[in-house]
């Protein structure tokens, strides 16, 4: 197909992974009107409609399907290879990264890596992903992200992870909680109300643990981020689990009423931080040095 525009091969995949031309656009910060028009000559040059629009979104056609996965091996290719074609300077890299992080990573570790990267390329721009746990694996092999971090190994062939630290889980409660002093039993624990963080953020080890013992918990609000606890717990009698470098960070919260850090009365295993690359990140000289940064920023001695 000579004359062919490379850039639509960069377009048709974003749109088969997005099924939408709004969210297509956002990822390759171009316009809509942009995506249409690069639809519409892809339409042309294959004579079909490729993609079709329904309740579900932009629906890939049979041939769509089986183009994807030629054109996405195509995108990875050409990205890789100008990749390497461009001498790697990060004193004066304008580059992009995309890392995907929960939002306790954001309070905990995104601020050390930003020192680092500010040290060492300031004219970088790093983009922070929401860490769904369940799709971090297809988006680092879909290239929509170039590193993860979190608290539990992905599966999926050609991914990479690093360890960076240890962590143990321990609860959190107002420091005027009325039954709760500088320890807690069993009984306790299972009596008091409960403010969870969904599976999603990839904190689910004290729940297989406490469903392994058979035992339930009296649970009185489910919340999708960790980063609110400071505001909801103090002035309750909720109990909350984090993690222990979060939970003294948020004990040092400024407020009225103080927060106490308060050790499980079970045995939970402690867990890993992990940073996560696609092992094709390696042969790209910029991000062999994005994760290098993570590593030195965050990595335990």
């Amino acid at each position: 197909m000579a004359g062919f525009d490379l850039n639509l091969i960069t377009t048709f995949v974003t749109l088969y992974e997005t099924q939408s031309v709004t969210v297509a656009a956002e990822r390759l910060c171009v316009t809509q009107p942009s995506v249409s028009y690069a639809l519409a000559k892809l339409r042309e040059q294959f004579d079909d409609a490729l993609f079709v629009r329904n309740q579900q979104g932009m629906q890939p056609t049979r041939l769509a399907t089986q183009l994807y996965e030629g054109f996405k091996e195509a995108s990875r290719s050409i990205n890789d290879a100008v990749s390497e074609a461009r001498k790697f300077s990060p004193s004066t890299s304008k580059r992009r990264f995309r890392l995907a992080l929960s939002d306790l990573g954001e309070i905990a570790l995104l601020p050390r890596v930003l020192d680092r990267l500010n040290q060492m390329a300031p004219s970088i721009e790093l983009d922070i992903v929401p860490l769904e746990i369940d799709q971090v694996a297809t988006w680092l092999n879909d290239g929509h992200i170039d590193a993860a971090i979190c608290s539990q190994i992905l599966p999926g062939a050609g991914i990479t992870h690093q360890r960076l630290m240890s962590e143990q889980y321990c609860c959190l409660v107002d420091d005027a909680h009325p039954r709760i002093g500088t320890q807690m039993n069993m009984q306790q624990f299972l009596a008091e109300p409960h403010a969870i963080v969904t599976r999603t953020s990839g904190h689910g080890m004290v729940e297989d643990v406490l469903k392994k013992m058979a035992v339930e918990r009296r649970v009185r609000l489910r919340i999708p981020h960790f980063s609110v606890l400071p505001k909801i717990i103090p002035g309750t009698e909720m109990i909350t689990i984090l993690p222990y470098r979060i939970a003294w960070s948020f004990c040092e919260f400024p407020g009225d009423k103080p927060l106490k850090v308060v050790d499980l009365p079970f045995e939970v295993p402690s867990f890993e931080v992990t940073l996560h690359w696609h092992s094709r990140s390696e042969k790209s000289t910029s991000l062999k040095w994005f994760c290098e940064q993570i590593e030195a920023a965050l990595g335990e001695p």
